[in-house]
């Protein structure tokens, strides 16, 4: 049976990374973008070369209609959902607390936050025993941030993904009997373009030094656990979180 995996936020970094590798491990992939069209069409296109289903749906993961045509368009050209990767994040220039505005914090939790619970909505109507699905896995993309506060820069960000990691707790126990098993994965300092959003385009060779590791890490890294927390091989799992960040 094809298995389906749904990745928001998968046109660039570590959404698009895992959408390749789940072609690689056998599923059909339906690519999440928020406006990056071309992007998100070219990770389709190396998901259908490993020799996939591949789709690219357009959604703001904050808007709740366009989350559940998301999920449609999903369903429709695809088939039924075996696993969403709440993957979609955003972050802004590095600003201390005090300077930050009311707007900026807004947009960081519409779409990291309300967006993460909007979708792992959809996930669970269509997964969950109780509705007539059969199981499956929700994984978060949360980051090493929630722990570590990113103070002087994004705490913002960083209080954001601490909302994931208590849905992801929360939401685990609340559906384990009904055939669902929802984990996250914190990654710490990775080499995708997020930072350059951030207004620090190096900001990974100048924090790398200082890491445990010595060294950023890699979107492809981060994706094979994300894949291992999708698969059965983790089927004992859930409300557990996997640290990709270099011993930070």
């Amino acid at each position: 049976m094809t298995r389906i995996m749904l990745i928001t936020g998968a046109s660039r970094g570590i959404g698009a990374a895992t959408a390749r590798l789940a072609a690689r491990h056998g599923y059909d992939v339906c690519v999440n973008y928020a406006s990056a069209r071309e992007q998100a069409e070219a990770v389709v296109a190396d998901v259908v070369k490993a020799g996939a289903k591949g789709l690219a749906v357009q959604a703001d993961v904050s808007d709740p209609n366009s989350v559940e045509r998301l999920f449609h368009v999903c369903d429709l050209e695809l088939g039924p959902l075996s696993v969403l990767v709440n993957n979609a994040g955003i972050l802004e220039t590095q600003a201390r607390l005090e300077d930050m505005t009311g707007d900026r914090i807004d947009r960081i939790f519409a779409v990291n936050v309300r967006g993460a619970f909007l979708c792992a909505r959809e996930a669970v109507r269509r997964l969950s025993t109780s509705h007539g699905g059969k199981g499956g896995a929700i994984v978060n993309v949360s980051s090493a941030a929630a722990r570590l506060g990113s103070p002087g820069e994004y705490i913002d960000y960083a209080a954001s993904k601490g909302a994931m990691d208590t849905m992801t707790i929360g939401l685990s126990q609340e559906v384990a009997a009904e055939g669902i098993r929802v984990n996250a994965v914190r990654p710490g300092i990775i080499e995708t373009d997020i930072h350059a959003s951030g207004g620090e385009p190096g900001r990974v060779a100048r924090i790398a030094p200082a890491l445990p590791m010595q060294r950023g890490g890699t979107a492809d890294e981060v994706a094979e656990a994300i894949l291992w927390l999708a698969s059965e091989e983790a089927s004992y799992v859930t409300g557990s979180f996997i640290e990709a960040s270099g011993g930070r």
